[in-house]
C-alpha cells in the first residue's frame, strides 16, 4: 500500500495517509505476532503461513474493490476503508513474517538471509512496477488512479502465486524436508503438518514430554541470552521507520522531480536495502561481533540530524544519497542480526528465536512509525 502512497496523498491530502496507514497497520501486526510468539511451540506453522498469504491476497483485492466502489473519490469513508485494509495487511504480516522467519531459522542462516533479501527484492520490484504503471498512465485522464490500480492488480497476482508456491512446492523441496525432519527429531511440534505436506509421516520423538520441557530453553531464557540482538533489531527499525516513509513523503520539500520525487526516494531506499541484505554474503563485510553490531546500530541515529539539515538546506541529490545509506544500513544490519542470533541452538529454540526477533523488529517499526510524527512539530496539522 505504501508503494502507491502518491495516489493516497493525492486522494486524501488532509489525512496524512502515509503516516496514518502505517499506524493503522502496526498495532495489528504487532499484536498478531506477539500472540503467535507466545504460543509458537504449539502453533501449526503451515496453517499460520497459508492463512497469512491468503489474507495478503484478499487484502490486496480489497484495495481494488474499495477503489471501484468509491469511484476513486476522497473523503473520510473511503479513507477509513483503506485503514481497515491496512489493518488486515497487518494481521497477514503477523502471520507470515514471524512464521517464515522461525521456520527458516531452524534450517540454516543462509535461508534467513535469502528470505529477507527476497523481502527487499520484492520492495525493489514493486517500486519498479510503480514507476512503470505511473509512466504508462501519466499523461492520461485519471492516470494516477489507473496506475495505482494496475499496480494493485499485479500485486494480487503475485500474492496468489505465493499461496500456491508455499502450499504446493515449498514443503516438497528435499532440503526443506531434511531440515524439518531434523527439527522434528529435536522435539519441534510446529513442523508436523509441513512434514505431512511433504510426504513424510511425523517422526516419533524418543523424548518424554517432561524431558522436552527441560531440554528446550523457554522464551524467557532466550530473551535473557540474546537481549543485545533483540535490542539491535528494535533500534534498527525505530530509526528506519522514524524517517521512512512518512518523513520522506511529506517533509522533504518540493524539487525538480515533482511528483516523481517521492517514488525516487522510495525506490532508492528499496534498492539499497536489497543490496545491504546481500552484503553479509561477502566474508569481509560480515558483522559477527555482538558489540560491533550494537555500536553500528546506535551509530545510525546520526542519520536523524543528517536528514533534518538536508531537508532544510540540501538539494535532492543529497537526500537521495542519505536515503540510500538508510536503506543500505537497514538491510545489512537486519540480515546480520537474524543470521547470527540463531547459531548454536536446537531447531525448536531457533524457531522461537526467529519469532522473538521478528516481534522486536515489529515493535521497533511501531515505535518508529509513532516517532515519525515528531517531524510535524511546529508545522501544524
Amino acid at each position: 500500500m505504501l508503494t502507491i502512497e502518491d495516489y493516497y496523498v493525492y486522494l486524501f491530502p488532509k489525512y496524512h495517509p502515509t503516516r496514518i496507514i502505517t499506524l493503522a497497520y502496526q498495532p495489528f501486526v504487532l499484536a498478531t505476532t506477539a500472540v503467535f510468539t507466545y504460543h509458537e511451540a504449539k502453533v501449526n506453522t503451515r496453517v499460520r503461513n497459508l492463512a497469512g498469504y491468503m489474507l495478503f491476497f484478499f487484502s490486496s483485492f480489497g484495495v481494488i474493490i474499495l477503489d471501484v466502489l468509491s469511484s476513486g473519490s476522497g473523503g473520510i469513508a473511503p479513507f477509513v476503508g483503506v485503514c481497515i485494509i491496512a489493518a488486515a495487511f497487518g494481521v497477514a504480516d503477523g502471520h507470515v513474517q514471524g512464521g517464515m522467519t522461525g521456520d527458516l531459522s531452524l534450517m540454516c542462516p543462509e535461508f534467513v538471509q535469502s528470505f529477507f533479501a527476497g523481502v527487499a527484492a520484492s520492495g525493489a520490484i514493486t517500486a519498479a512496477l510503480r514507476f512503470f504503471t505511473k509512466a504508462v498512465f501519466e499523461n492520461s485522464r485519471d492516470g494516477l488512479r489507473k496506475g495505482a490500480m494496475l499496480f494493485s492488480s499485479i500485486s494480487c497476482f503475485f500474492e496468489l502465486l505465493c499461496v500456491l508456491l508455499y502450499a504446493l512446492v515449498f514443503p516438497k523441496l528435499p532440503i526443506v524436508r531434511f531440515y524439518r525432519s531434523k527439527a522434528a527429531s529435536e522435539g519441534s511440534q510446529t513442523v508436523t503438518a509441513d512434514l505431512a505436506a511433504g510426504g513424510i509421516k511425523s517422526l516419533p520423538n524418543p523424548l518424554a514430554e517432561e524431558d522436552r520441557v527441560v531440554e528446550r530453553l523457554n522464551n524467557k531464557q532466550l530473551l535473557h541470552q540474546n537481549m543485545d540482538y533483540f535490542l539491535d533489531m528494535f533500534l534498527i527499525y525505530v530509526l528506519t521507520l522514524s524517517i521512512f516513509p512518512g518523513f520522506l513523503a511529506e517533509d522533504t520539500g518540493s524539487h525538480s522531480l515533482g511528483s516523481w520525487y517521492v517514488l525516487v526516494l522510495i525506490a532508492s531506499f528499496n534498492v539499497s536495502d536489497l543490496i545491504g541484505r546481500y552484503l553479509p554474503l561477502i566474508e569481509q563485510m560480515k558483522l559477527t561481533s555482538r558489540t560491533g553490531l550494537l555500536i553500528a546500530v546506535i551509530s545510525r541515529f546520526l542519520l536523524v540530524p543528517a536528514f533534518y539539515f538536508t531537508a532544510k538546506y540540501g538539494d535532492q541529490g543529497w537526500m537521495i544519497m542519505l536515503t540510500s545509506l538508510l536503506g543500505l544500513s537497514n538491510g545489512h544490519l537486519t540480515v546480520s542480526v537474524l543470521t547470527e542470533a540463531p547459531k548454536g541452538y536446537k531447531g525448536p529454540e531457533q524457531n522461537a528465536l526467529g519469532n522473538l526477533l521478528v516481534l522486536f523488529l515489529l515493535a521497533g517499526i511501531f515505535v518508529g512509525a509513532v516517532s515519525d510524527w515528531l517531524w510535524l512539530i511546529g508545522k501544524g496539522w
